[in-house]
């Protein structure tokens, strides 16, 4: 479980650096929502954590239902925490750092325990 959960954390920090990248693009030059850049942010980035994890994290087949599963879930997480971010007025950065260490556990037992798990 400890290899796993570093593999994860590996690709969760180029994940991340591209999920950072698209939100500011997206907040600061075409003036989107932080809602809508955390949205765009994280497509952009969960795409390269989907076929990562699944490839070299938890050697699981890649299948279209699963890429749903995970972006739907993630998805929706990412949204709703930037809505709660725009309600709140939050600082950007504060956004990007709460929604990476939100994302980096839930992300991680629900692709461990649902999307990628191993059948017995």
């Amino acid at each position: 479980m400890i290899k796993i959960l570093f593999k994860y954390c590996v690709v969760g920090g180029f994940n991340t650096a591209l999920h950072w990248i698209s939100f500011a693009v997206v907040y600061h030059f075409l003036h989107g929502t932080q809602a809508v850049s955390n949205l765009v942010g994280f497509c952009i980035a969960v795409t390269f954590s989907f076929f990562a994890n699944a490839k070299w994290t938890f050697n699981a087949e890649q299948t279209t239902l699963r890429y749903f599963m995970y972006v739907g879930f993630m998805g929706c997480l990412a949204l709703a925490f930037g809505f709660m971010a725009d309600k709140m007025q939050f600082n950007p950065l504060i956004t990007l750092i709460g929604f990476t260490i939100t994302s980096l556990v839930i992300g991680f037992l629900y692709s461990n325990f649902v999307v990628f798990r191993k059948k017995v």
